[in-house]
């Protein structure tokens, strides 16, 4: 890993906190929601990305919105060199304070994707469940995600069946504001070969925010060159 990485492979260094790179108002958003919930979400890695990395070999995983770290935590557990991203270091304490708790080292990256001084090509897995990712013209988001595939590697990208059909809500939230897995694989190309393009039932661990949707959109390709 290169040294623009922020953090270390321990799970007892400092969190990046202060030196976040990203959109001041984004990180806010996220500190507030995590603030307001002692815990938001169920604290279990999430159903889809158990099922998908099983028969994969463990190498470098990026966890993108790692969230209170449930997914990076039992990555590192399973054998992966993991980073893992979040906006909100609020969510970044409460991960740092599980993967302690487990014993295990990850790599924390205080930054939203699309500023995130990651390596090109770099990642065996990126993984991405249920992220928001803010849409812009230039696709910033999406092709970060891309971009951080190394060949071989795999993009595992999870979301809630239906939402990017709903219409904006009276809470502001409106789809069109967000990247959908469908964003995503239109811009696949010769270079890539998709291995799971489906809706599923979900696999959802009780509790946590977002247990109330029953269906997943899952998009697994794979990089070959």
């Amino acid at each position: 890993m290169t040294d623009n990485i922020a953090g270390s492979p321990t799970s007892d260094s400092p969190l990046p906190t202060d030196g976040y790179v990203g959109d001041p108002a984004v990180r806010a958003e996220w500190d507030s929601r995590y603030t307001d919930r002692q815990q938001l979400w169920s604290g279990q890695p999430n159903g889809a990305l158990v099922a998908e990395v099983e028969g994969l070999k463990p190498g470098r995983v990026l966890d993108v919105g790692c969230g209170e770290g449930a997914d990076a935590v039992w990555l590192a557990r399973t054998g992966w060199d993991v980073t893992a991203l979040e906006v909100s270091g609020v969510a970044l304490e409460r991960a740092a304070g599980h993967a302690r708790d487990a014993g295990v080292g990850i790599r924390w990256v205080h930054a939203g994707l699309a500023e995130a001084a990651l390596p090109p090509a770099s990642f065996d897995l990126v993984s991405a469940q249920y992220p928001a990712l803010l849409r812009t013209p230039d696709a910033a988001a999406e092709r970060a995600l891309l971009a951080a595939v190394a060949p071989g590697g795999v993009l595992l990208l999870v979301h809630h069946a239906g939402m990017d059909t709903q219409q904006a809500d009276d809470r502001g939230f409106d789809p069109a504001d967000y990247v959908w897995p469908s964003m995503v694989a239109a811009l696949l190309d010769e270079d890539w070969v998709v291995e799971v393009d489906e809706q599923r039932p979900r696999v959802a661990p009780d509790g946590g925010a977002g247990a109330h949707h029953t269906d997943d959109v899952v998009l697994r390709a794979r990089r070959l060159r």
